[in-house]
């Protein structure tokens, strides 16, 4: 009987999170929408592009850091070339991996996006919100 407390508390802090999570992805993904014309998956991944430091992300690595399965960092990448934001490129020495690095471009949107994340994400992420 004293584990059901227990499993109570723990319920309604994984559901607060969970909602919390919600708000602050909405507003996100509006904001980005609606100010810079790009989701909020795809800025999560120019966030972690320009994060890595590294010139080129290899795509395995990246859905891990990302945590977003290998077909929705696909999709995303997908959408994000089409914009002109990223390239692929083949490993010179294992054709089965596949590297996606930022354009100039791509950093341009990312500047440009950036304070908007940060601030929504300040202002979302509140006590109050």
């Amino acid at each position: 009987m004293s584990k059901a407390p227990v499993a109570s508390s723990l319920l309604a802090e994984w559901r607060e999170l969970l909602d919390r999570h919600a708000v602050v992805s909405c507003a996100l993904e509006k904001a980005m929408q609606d100010q810079h014309g790009i989701g909020l998956s795809e800025f999560e991944t120019l966030d972690r592009i320009v994060d890595a430091n590294c010139g080129k992300y290899r795509m395995a690595e990246l859905a891990q850091d990302i945590h977003l399965s290998q077909s929705a960092l696909s999709r995303a990448i997908t959408r994000l070339e089409k914009d002109g934001l990223v390239e692929r490129s083949a490993c010179d020495q294992d054709r089965r991996s596949v590297y996606v690095c930022l354009t100039d471009q791509g950093r341009k949107v990312y500047d440009a996006a950036l304070p908007t994340h940060r601030e929504v994400l300040g202002s979302a992420w509140g006590p109050t919100a």
